[in-house]
């Protein structure tokens, strides 16, 4: 049973899972998971999605598109590692994937039995919570077997510390 695995593991393999974008939404996310695993032991798993669409040309385009994606995503993954440990010595992990960011995002969850807990912020803007945070919304209810935390972007880190 799927779901049992995930409930009979220590707490110090447990993974808060945060997806990285290049949002400012992005570091309330990171910042609300390193808080909890601060306070209650566990690792920080970050992802980041590259989406293929983005290169889809000429066969030499498309492989300097690719390499300046990847570090793009790099760059992302250090600025939220470099950040996570402002909080303290806190287990981080790091993945890159391609493909459709909703399917990656599922995939790394069903391959990972130790995240417990996808952490999402909402994006700041009046236009709605953002693509990320409505496209999981809009997944069928057993899409992902973990619940979602969702931290209102507009969050402070002191706010947050004092939530987490």
């Amino acid at each position: 049973m799927e779901n049992a695995a995930r409930t009979e593991r220590s707490k110090y393999n447990r993974k808060f899972l945060a997806v990285l974008d290049g949002t400012d939404e992005c570091a309330v996310a990171v910042t609300f998971a390193a808080c909890r695993m601060r306070r209650t032991g566990g690792i920080v798993k970050l992802l980041v999605v590259i989406e293929p669409d983005d290169f889809q040309h000429w066969i030499g385009v498309e492989n300097v598109m690719r390499a300046e994606a990847h570090a793009e995503a790099t760059r992302w993954l250090d600025e939220a590692e470099a950040r996570i440990k402002t909080f303290g010595d806190i287990p981080v992990e790091r993945e890159i994937r391609e493909g459709n960011k909703a399917d990656e995002l599922e995939a790394a969850i069903a391959e990972d039995k130790d995240i417990s807990i996808l952490v999402l912020a909402s994006s700041k803007s009046t236009d709605g919570p953002g693509p990320l945070v409505s496209s999981i919304a809009s997944r069928s209810a057993d899409a992902l077997p973990i619940p979602v935390a969702i931290v209102p972007g507009f969050l402070s880190d002191d706010q947050i510390e004092f939530l987490a």
